[in-house]
Formats: structure tokens, C-alpha cells, sequence
């Protein structure tokens, strides 16, 4: 985890001198990543975060190639061992990612420095990154278009059965862990799991004839062992704390999947409850009061209105970007507020960053409200493109909605939809397969990392061609 770049041995000399040279692409991305050092320094304070002596002992992963794999696997959206094994396998990745003729490690080194990486530094990356593309003059801030989207989080479709069944099932395998360095615990336990198994199916495969008649003597029964199960796993808690363990291992060990238990122990009586609400006293459960996942809990429900996907389980996320194609500003956004409520944020965002409003605002009309559009206009914004939701519009607003100005902005805007669709197909934004709401955050800016590089690689380029033409 040294920060210093190791010296070139003899085969590095040896196959540099083969000719072999990066494509376009990662030339220009490796060319921008070699000429601003503050980036490599971000990804090192990480990776030495917590360590009493971080230059002793085997050397793991450097900050260049944790930064540049890191990039690389979004990019090309990559899942960990594909990564490792395209790098091993092709010469042009060693050059990029930095390892040249060195062994590249297995995936879950990868995994090991990816997961130091927290949101705060992905942010302060993607924040130097369009700093840097702003002092090459690549961008100047006059446009700005806005929009949200949801990001799935990797759950299975929620309902009140399958995530009772899935707290038996977690709960009942924590307890025969804890039973292997403490014996006693599973006295009393016995598993459930089966009986759970098959109340869940029966009252999936329910025809809604069935429902009125089965449907809570069948979801008692489920909710009986559910709560049954629990009781059992905190009891073998309480009695695995109480054993004398004299092996550390064993202890540690003890103690971490007591933690587990204790925490799926109580998503688990959330589940409990809202099923008995739900189901057995005909209740509405308000949405920030249910679990739709016992393994992500930080999941929301999101209703966009959308005729195919009705309902979304994920997280929405706020996207502005500029007239090149650079995302300036994300948001990860827990609930599911109004589209409206980020015009504010993200206009003094784009103030912080370029030092003045942009002459462009465009956004579509769940963004609008009057309050909006006079912040934008006493902030200088000399065209809102914000079409007016509900209402009757006034001959003044008709008049400047038919516009050539705000014609023209309002298909600037509708680059934002392209952009999203780049990140959800070219940089596998669509789900994110990570555990935990701050590695979702590092997902979502991992990607937007991966577009902006790509972006600036892209501008570089074509700047280079012109005045290669021009000279």
C-alpha cells in the first residue's frame, strides 16, 4: 500500500520495448491519471486508514493500481474476478493498471482495497476530477441539465412470507454456527426451517378464491415459527456469552455472529410486526415504517408513475450534468421526495463549482414550482427550461414555453435520458450487487468516476485531433 511506484525490472524494460501500446481510449485515461498525483494521494489516506504501520510487511495493492483498477472495472463493468483475470491475461491492462510483469493478486485483494474506498473520498475524486477537466478548459459550466433516477438495490420482490421465511432461514444457519465453538447454545434448538419453507410457498401459491379462507390461519402459523425462532436464537445468545471460551479465535468469533443474531434479531420483530399489521389486523402500514429487505434494509420503495415498473426498490439518485457530458453533481437519496426540492441544492452546487449560475437551467416539469423558478432567475440563470406542472398557465408563461430558447433547452435536457442509459448499460449502474448503503453510494460514484474519465479522455482526444488538423 505504498504510495511510491515501484522500479521497472528487466521484463518490464524488455516487454516495453516489444512496441505494445494502450488503446486510444486508456491512453488518454492513463495519460490524465499520470498527471494528477492528488488523486492517487485520495485513494492512499484510504487504504492506510486504521493502520499503526502502514509501510511494514507485505506490500498489498498500491493506491495507482487499487485507483486505476478501480476505474477500469467500471468502465468496462466487470465483476471482481473477470477484472483480475482479464488484467492477468492481457498485457496493455498490466500497463494500465500499473502491474507490468508483477503477479496480479486474486479478486478478493480487489475487494479488500475497493472496500476502504468510502463515499466521502469517491465524491472528493469525482469533485477533483471535474476541477481538473474546468482548468483544461474542457468545461465552463454555461449548461446544466438535471433528472433522477432509481438504482435497484440487489433484493428479491418483497413480500410479507418471504421475508419472514427469510429471517428463519438467516437466524436458524447464525445459530448452528454459534453452536460450533459453543455446544451449549443449540440446546432446545431445533430447526424450523422446513415448516417455514412450506407455510411460505403454500401461502404463495394461494388463488385469490383461496385468500379470503387461508390466508391468515396459514400466515399465523408462519408467524407463530418466525417468533418461535427468534426466541431461540437470543436465548443461544445469552447462553454462548455466558460459556467460558479460552481460545481468541473461538471468541471473536462467538461475539461477531452474536452481533449478527442480535442484528438480524431485530429486523426480523420489524418484519413481525408489520406482517401482523398488515395481514392479520388489516392495517396500512405507512411506507417509512416498512423492511423490504432483511439483507439491505436501507432499501426504498420508489412509485415514479412508470406503466412497466410500477414499483422500484432501490434508491433514487439525483444526476446533474453539464453541457459536455461531465456529471457535476450526485445525490443518493433516501425516500422518495419531490423532484423539486433539488433545484436549490443543485444550483448552489454548480455556483461552488464554477463561481456563477449557468446560463442554461433545464430540467422536465416535475422540478417545477414558481418558487423555482424565481430562485433561478434572481440567481442569473437567463434561461430556466422548468415546464410548468398543473395549473393554468398564464399568456405570459404560454408564450415563453413556446419559445424558441425553451424549445431548444428542452432538448438539451433530454441528453440527461442518454446519459442515464450510459451509465445503466455501459457502466452497470442499473443494480448494484453491493452490500450496504455506503457501498451503494461508492456504486453510484464509481460510475459516475468511470463517465467523467471517460468524458475528459473523450475532449482530450478531440482537442489533440483539431490541432493536429489546424497545424
Amino acid at each position: 500500500m505504498r504510495p511510491r511506484s515501484r522500479p521497472l525490472s528487466f521484463a518490464d524494460l524488455e516487454l516495453q520495448a516489444q512496441g505494445v501500446a494502450l488503446d486510444a481510449t486508456l491512453q488518454a485515461l492513463a495519460k490524465f491519471l499520470d498527471g494528477h498525483d492528488e488523486l492517487v494521494t485520495l485513494v492512499h489516506a484510504d487504504l492506510v486508514r486504521g493502520l499503526k504501520r502502514p509501510y511494514t510487511g507485505r506490500d498489498g495493492l498500491s493506491a495507482a493500481q487499487a485507483l486505476r483498477a478501480f476505474v477500469l472495472q467500471r468502465v468496462k463493468a466487470w465483476d471482481l474476478r473477470e477484472l483480475r483475470e482479464r488484467i492477468a491475461d492481457g498485457y496493455t491492462l498490466r500497463m494500465f493498471t500499473t502491474f507490468d510483469s508483477q503477479p496480479v493478486p486474486k479478486h478478493d485483494a480487489f475487494h479488500r482495497a475497493f472496500c476502504r474506498l468510502t463515499p466521502a473520498t469517491v465524491r472528493a475524486l469525482n469533485d477533483a476530477v471535474v476541477q481538473a477537466a474546468i482548468g483544461l478548459g474542457l468545461e465552463d459550466g454555461a449548461q446544466l441539465r438535471v433528472d433522477t433516477t432509481v438504482v435497484e438495490t440487489d433484493i428479491h420482490f418483497p413480500t410479507d412470507c418471504t421475508l419472514l421465511w427469510d429471517a428463519v432461514r438467516v437466524l436458524t444457519r447464525l445459530v448452528k454456527r454459534l453452536g460450533e465453538p459453543v455446544p451449549s447454545a443449540l440446546n432446545g434448538c431445533a430447526d424450523r426451517t422446513r415448516r417455514a419453507r412450506r407455510r411460505m410457498q403454500e401461502i404463495s401459491r394461494l388463488t385469490p378464491a383461496q385468500r379470503p379462507r387461508q390466508l391468515k390461519r396459514k400466515y399465523r402459523d408462519l408467524l407463530a415459527v418466525t417468533e418461535g425462532v427468534v426466541a431461540t436464537a437470543r436465548a443461544a445468545v445469552a447462553t454462548a456469552r455466558a460459556a467460558a471460551t479460552v481460545d481468541p479465535l473461538a471468541a471473536a468469533l462467538v461475539t461477531g455472529v452474536c452481533g449478527e443474531i442480535e442484528h438480524v434479531g431485530a429486523l426480523a420483530d420489524r418484519v413481525i410486526a408489520q406482517a401482523r399489521r398488515r395481514v392479520l389486523e388489516g392495517a396500512q402500514v405507512p411506507v417509512h415504517e416498512k423492511i423490504f429487505s432483511i439483507f439491505e434494509p436501507h432499501t426504498d420503495l420508489i412509485k415514479r408513475g412508470k406503466t412497466k415498473t410500477p414499483v422500484e426498490f432501490g434508491h433514487k439518485v439525483f444526476l446533474a450534468e453539464s453541457r459536455q457530458g461531465l456529471i457535476t453533481d450526485y445525490r443518493v437519496i433516501d425516500g422518495n421526495p419531490v423532484d423539486e426540492v433539488h433545484v436549490a441544492p443543485s444550483l448552489t452546487q454548480h455556483q461552488a463549482l464554477f463561481g456563477s449560475a449557468p446560463a442554461l437551467y433545464a430540467a422536465d416539469r416535475g422540478f417545477y414550482t414558481p418558487d423555482n423558478v424565481e430562485a433561478l432567475t434572481a440567481a442569473g440563470v437567463s434561461t430556466e427550461c422548468v415546464p410548468q406542472r398543473g395549473g393554468r398557465k398564464t399568456k405570459e408563461r404560454t408564450a415563453y414555453e413556446k419559445s424558441r430558447a425553451f424549445k431548444h433547452g428542452q432538448r438539451f435536457r433530454a441528453g440527461i435520458e442518454g446519459r442515464i442509459s450510459v451509465l445503466f448499460r455501459g457502466r452497470g449502474m442499473r443494480r448494484c450487487l453491493l452490500e450496504g448503503r455506503d457501498r451503494f453510494e461508492v456504486f453510484v460514484g464509481a460510475a459516475v468516476l468511470a463517465n467523467n474519465l471517460l468524458r475528459i479522455a473523450d475532449l482530450m482526444s478531440r482537442r489533440a485531433a483539431r490541432r493536429r488538423r489546424a497545424a
